[in-house]
């Protein structure tokens, strides 16, 4: 594990909401939820990181998260969910032809804050 790689992960997830934030602003809500997502996606590496766990794909990262912290109890179930939710509205919003919603983007914007804040608090 490396203690600097984890501080460069939640810094990248806290410039991840704040730019989620501004796109949010801008009416930009497709990649507001991307930015979002993300957020929560270098959370969960760091998580990993922690017991010496790398992945590449955005799958793995959250099949190795529910596995090594949610399925053990460390980890609220709730975290699960809110990380797949957010995958599954990046992947609409960059891959999609329907637009992500403004009440969508919000509520994606405030799951990955409640992700960031909550798991992040257990990496510093």
């Amino acid at each position: 594990m490396s203690k600097q790689e984890i501080a460069g992960l939640l810094a990248k997830a806290r410039r991840s909401i704040k730019a989620a934030e501004r796109l949010l602003q801008d009416g930009d809500y497709d990649f507001a939820v991307s930015r979002a997502y993300y957020g929560m996606f270098y959370v969960a590496q760091a998580m990993l990181l922690t017991r010496d766990l790398r992945r590449s794909k955005h799958s793995g990262v959250i099949a190795a998260f529910q596995e090594h912290f949610v399925k053990s109890g460390g980890v609220p179930d709730r975290f699960f969910h809110l990380l797949r939710d957010g995958f599954e509205d990046r992947a609409e919003g960059d891959y999609g032809f329907a637009e992500i919603a403004r009440d969508q983007a919000e509520a994606g914007i405030e799951a990955a804050r409640q992700f960031i804040t909550e798991l992040g608090q257990r990496l510093e």
